[in-house]
């Protein structure tokens, strides 16, 4: 018997990718259906979907469920989640759907047919209450908040039936582990104590140490990147997975880290986003999931340690994760160490902080970084990922 937590809200994973053997034959089908074009981060969710990452939602949200996740965090019927999955089309598309009808979901560029939807609901929602509530503004500067107020106007609901997993797992074969998957792993190294490290950046030493913080505490790691859209500026995928191999080969001890990639796409929603993380890498099997400085967060949004202190209001029972909390983290020439704003007793003038900003511009110029930042081999990496810009 597995000695991991649980999946959310449910004693098995459900993954609503259909079994292979029965793929064919609906997308037989579904080429004859009306199709509903989804935009990339509907498509992120239906592959989250699709592999139980979102377990145990069966599909997108009807109203009820989409009301209830942007007031109290839950479910229609009680289940705890902190951020609507919903699915929009144009309001003429909308209103040619017959309730029960089956329609085909594509993807919006190439005209794939990633899945089929039964059509339960068709709604209208507020968009500044959603928005209010999950990215706690409605300016459409955050990325977030924009993508929210360009839906379509109308919302479709109903049970999915995925068929595709988009180009995530031929782009990162020995990456993109489902949540079966890596439940599997976890069990057959022995973890029940398994923390999640989220990361959409390359990482540097102040990452590292909070990593090797966790391993101390749990049985092992999971390094788990996000491989779907970002915003601009942000490193791509394949240039992260392979700076953090050359991290993780040359300062890990063997055996102790899982490197993985999921389908996400960032919604930047800082404070809500966090118990999003934290949610569905229980489902892949983790009991911890580390929490750092403006986790999931954008500009200035959000307090540093917001998505600290979310995980606090939450009613007992609402995730059987925990999150490890850890304040600022640097490297203190007093010290002469990596350090936190908790074990440091030092002031600013002692720290050695990096913004991203400031970073990029020392990989465009050639500037050299201090080994105290980053670790050479990581450099090396961004160093030649910089240099292919220009």
């Amino acid at each position: 018997m597995s000695r991991l937590v649980p999946p959310h809200g449910s004693p098995t994973l459900k993954p609503l990718l259909l079994p292979e053997i029965e793929r064919s034959e609906e997308l037989k089908r579904a080429r004859e259906l009306k199709k509903i074009p989804l935009s990339s981060r509907e498509a992120s969710d239906l592959f989250m979907m699709g592999m139980g990452a979102y377990t145990p939602l069966d599909g997108f949200m009807g109203e009820a469920d989409w009301r209830g996740c942007c007031l109290d965090m839950t479910l229609a019927g009680g289940l705890f989640w902190p951020i609507p999955i919903t699915l929009s089309c144009e309001e003429k598309l909308g209103a040619s759907l017959r309730y029960g009808e089956d329609v085909a979901l594509t993807e919006a560029q190439s005209g794939e047919i990633l899945a089929t939807l039964q059509v339960n609901e068709k709604y209208a929602i507020d968009k500044e209450l959603e928005c209010l509530h999950v990215f706690r503004t409605t300016d459409t500067k955050h990325p977030g908040v924009q993508k929210v107020m360009e839906q379509p106007p109308v919302n479709l609901a109903g049970p999915v039936r995925a068929l595709s997993e988009g180009h995530f797992p031929a782009a990162y074969p020995g990456l993109y582990h489902r949540p079966a998957e890596t439940r599997a792993i976890f069990a057959g190294k022995g973890w029940s104590k398994v923390a999640a490290f989220q990361t959409r950046n390359p990482m540097h030493r102040s990452h590292e140490y909070l990593a090797k913080i966790a391993i101390e505490v749990c049985d092992g790691l999971l390094i788990h990147q996000v491989l779907g859209a970002l915003k601009p500026g942000d490193i791509p995928a394949e240039v992260r997975v392979k700076a953090i191999e050359a991290l993780v080969d040359n300062y890990f001890v063997p055996g102790t880290v899982v490197q993985a990639g999921y389908p996400i796409e960032m919604r930047y929603a800082g404070p809500r986003e966090a118990l999003l993380h934290a949610l569905f890498r229980q489902n892949f099997g983790c009991s911890h999931l580390v929490v750092g400085r403006d986790h999931a967060g954008v500009g200035s949004y959000y307090g540093p340690f917001d998505a600290h202190h979310i995980f606090d209001t939450l009613p007992p029972g609402s995730l059987a994760i925990e999150a490890l909390k850890f304040d600022v983290t640097f490297f203190c020439h007093r010290c002469d160490g990596m350090a936190t704003g908790k074990t440091c007793p030092h002031g600013p003038e002692q720290r050695l902080e990096i913004s991203g900003t400031r970073l990029r511009r020392m990989f465009a110029d050639h500037d050299p970084i201090p080994a105290e930042f980053s670790r050479p081999e990581v450099l090396k990496i961004l160093q030649e990922y910089y240099d292919s810009l220009r």
